[in-house]
C-alpha cells in the first residue's frame, strides 16, 4: 500500500479547511471511486490541517492527488490557500 499526506498551512488554510469540513460528503464521494482506494482522513491542526489518503498502489495515489488538486482549483481557489506540502511513502503498518 501507498500513502500521501497533504499539509496545508499559512494564509487561507483555515478557510480551506472550513470549506472542506462543510463539503465533507462531496470530498468522500470524490475519493471513494479512486482505483485501489483504502482510506482517507482529513484533520484540522493549528492554522490549517492535513489529509492522508491510502491506496493499494501508486496509481491510486496519483489519481487521488490529481482529483484533490482539481477539486481545490475548481471549488476553493477563493480561499487563497497555498499549495500543500506533500509527502508520499509506502505503508508499513495499517491497523483498522
Amino acid at each position: 500500500m501507498q500513502t500521501v499526506i497533504r499539509k496545508y498551512s499559512g494564509k487561507g488554510a483555515s478557510e480551506l479547511f472550513n470549506l472542506l469540513e462543510k463539503r465533507a460528503d462531496e470530498i468522500e464521494e470524490l475519493l471513494r471511486p479512486v482505483k485501489g482506494f483504502v482510506g482517507y482522513t482529513l484533520a484540522r491542526s493549528g492554522d490549517g490541517g492535513f489529509s492522508m489518503t491510502v491506496c493499494q498502489d501508486q496509481a491510486g495515489i496519483d489519481e487521488s492527488v490529481q482529483k484533490a488538486r482539481d477539486w481545490i482549483s475548481k471549488n476553493a481557489a477563493g480561499t487563497g490557500a497555498a499549495a500543500p506540502e506533500v509527502w508520499q511513502g509506502s505503508v508499513l503498518i495499517h491497523a483498522k
